[in-house]
């Protein structure tokens, strides 16, 4: 019995060598490198550029105040702190002794030179869909702007994070490198915007939700999730009609990217920022072929329904309320005033499952994006400071379950854990 034992648990130790070494394999493997792109070199420059807009470049490699692309933007995660990294063309802190093929490899497949692992906070699980001419061409802007001689401040995450060789296993699981092929059932722009939202706008790292790795579960359908650390809720981005986009039409969508409010609603916290930094440069043909193709995009499965129903005294108040601070900006019925003060009635950022981006902008207030279309956009002031938490439970309460909204209570503890997570 003892030499079966040991038998068997020999076999299991092969086993699970074996396990690791093909996790290991699948994480490290790589594809061949195309053939460069040619074309005309100032075209290549201007197409890179709009690419790096498109991409949001600047998001995480500019710090506030600091040089565009030398880095030091802190990136928070679950697991701890990144750091945009410095991506100018200094040889010596930046990328300016990588090769366009150094380039290609970071973005397809996620490596360094030398076949760094890179943390999967740099999207090149999205990025991977690039082709190698908008790859390249991406590679040929950076090389032009003004080389910084900054270091890029390293990680400083938990262990067992900081492991970097452990990130072989997590792309075992969860990465596929692979250029975007259009499907040929469909049109050039439906292709087009298909591969903006998939690829270079890397819109799932927000619109889907992530499992407790950090990694993106179903990033296709855009189904929406709370953008982690953040804590801000990111809409559906399918044909949802209560909670997603059913009820826009694709010029709504490309409306709101381009110039931050649209009929239906305006662009606010995290969103604010990327149609800022990203989305209002635009054209208005990619504007457009991403709201079709968003359009094309069927509802997630429905989730449970686990909403509260309101009290009578909750809604008294909280209509009371929306009386005196809310009403001469929205309206009394909710449907506010022009694209100054959208609507809040049958507003999908209102009934969303989530309440958070409700009570953060009742709590903080804000401003859309100020973009060329509207360059003095009109702020909501904030009520967190001389109202409690009991009153602006209320408040969102009645705005959520009112003019045809039924999205449900929200009670004053959820508005204790925004107001401590807004915190700094």
């Amino acid at each position: 019995m003892k030499k079966w034992t040991m038998y068997g648990g020999l076999v299991l130790v092969l086993l699970l060598v074996a396990a690791g070494g093909l996790a290991y394999w699948l994480g490290m493997r790589e594809e061949a490198v195309p053939a460069p792109a040619r074309a005309d070199a100032s075209a290549l420059i201007e197409r890179g550029r709009y690419l790096a807009q498109v991409g949001n470049c600047a998001g995480c490699h500019t710090a506030r105040g600091g040089q565009p692309y030398a880095g030091g933007t802190p990136i928070p995660t679950p697991f701890g702190a990144l750091y945009g990294p410095n991506i100018t063309p200094d040889a010596q802190t930046g990328i300016g002794s990588w090769s366009a093929e150094d380039f290609w490899r970071a973005l397809h497949e996620g490596k360094g030179p030398g076949g760094k692992l890179l943390y999967p906070a740099f999207p090149y699980t999205e990025y991977t869909r690039m082709p190698r001419e908008d790859v390249d061409a991406l590679y040929a802007y950076l090389r032009t702007v003004a080389p910084v001689r900054q270091a890029s401040r390293p990680p400083a995450l938990t262990w067992p994070y900081d492991q970097r060789a452990l990130l072989a296993g997590w792309r075992a699981l969860n990465f596929r490198a692979g250029v975007y092929q259009p499907d040929p059932t469909q049109s050039v722009q439906w292709n087009r915007g298909r591969y903006l939202v998939q690829g270079p706008g890397h819109c799932a790292a927000c619109h889907a939700p992530r499992d407790a790795l950090g990694a993106t579960q179903d990033g296709a359908r855009l189904p929406g999730g709370v953008i982690p650390v953040l804590h801000w809720y990111a809409p559906p981005l399918n044909s949802d009609a209560l909670r997603g986009l059913g009820t826009w039409s694709a010029a709504d969508i490309a409306a709101l990217l381009r110039h931050g409010m649209a009929t239906p609603s305006v662009a606010t916290g995290p969103m604010a920022e990327v149609v800022l930094g990203s989305t209002q440069h635009l054209t208005e043909a990619d504007a457009q072929a991403i709201g079709l193709y968003l359009k094309s995009l069927p509802p997630a499965v429905a989730l449970p329904d686990s909403k509260r129903a309101p009290t009578a005294s909750v809604m008294s108040l909280g209509e009371r309320l929306y009386s005196q601070h809310c009403a001469s900006c929205h309206q009394a019925n909710g449907r506010g005033s022009g694209q100054d003060w959208p609507p809040l009635a049958m507003n999908s950022s209102v009934t969303a499952i989530s309440a958070l981006n409700v009570i953060h902008m009742v709590l903080d207030g804000g401003f859309a994006p100020a973009t060329a279309a509207n360059p003095r956009p009109h702020g909501m002031p904030p009520f967190g400071p001389f109202m409690d938490d009991n009153d602006i439970a209320a408040v969102v309460t009645y705005i959520r379950s009112s003019w045809g909204n039924n999205a449900g209570a929200v009670t004053p503890l959820e508005v204790k854990r925004a107001r401590q997570d807004a915190r700094p």
